[in-house]
């Protein structure tokens, strides 16, 4: 290592994680840096609760860090990286209960401030979604992704990304539609 370890980039660091085990620690814990606060960020917005979050993204550093004894060409980190917490969090989903509906959650949440109660309807919408529109949404909205690694992370092709978006879209405004409908009322 002739150069200082923040100076590779990620591929060089993937395989940096070969080497000895100074070096390979090292090379970790750089792209762990660059890449954790927005795999959890990811795991948190997709999953919605911190425990569970916090769960698949310590799982997806486990994981990423075995993937060096596998014998695979690595071209882009954060989206392998990335694909890996999509896996854990679909799986973490499926062992989950259902979530709630709106009609639930609207006659729980009664006492809130207009703004509060719009944000978490906000959540709750994007809770009710398919999850592969919710993955979409969340790649896409939160996590600034392009349509082209949005389809590399999850593994379909970039039509199937666009139709998935649009969908989501269209899905959360028919959800906010009464809301926002009854919310115009009580303003006029």
């Amino acid at each position: 290592m002739k150069q200082s370890i923040e100076n590779y980039n990620d591929v060089e660091l993937y395989y940096l994680m070969r080497s000895k085990p100074e070096t390979a620690e090292k090379a970790f814990a750089e792209l762990y840096s660059r890449y954790a606060p927005r795999v959890y960020a990811y795991c948190r917005r997709f999953l919605g609760n911190r425990e569970d979050a916090q769960d698949v993204f310590q799982e997806t550093f486990v994981r990423f860090y075995k993937s060096i004894n596998s014998e695979r060409v690595m071209t882009n980190i954060p989206a392998f990286i990335l694909k890996i917490a999509r896996n854990l969090c679909v799986n973490s989903k499926r062992r989950e209960k259902p979530p709630i509906t709106l009609e639930e959650y609207m006659s729980g949440h009664n006492d809130r401030t207009d703004t509060d109660e719009l944000l978490n309807l906000i959540k709750t919408a994007l809770d009710l979604l398919p999850q592969e529109y919710r993955e979409m949404f969340i790649l896409r909205e939160y996590d600034g992704l392009s349509y082209t690694e949005i389809a590399e992370v999850a593994g379909i092709s970039i039509a199937t990304v666009k139709i998935r978006l649009f969908r989501a879209k269209q899905r959360i405004r028919e959800i906010l539609a009464p809301y926002l409908a009854d919310l115009e009322k009580n303003i006029n």
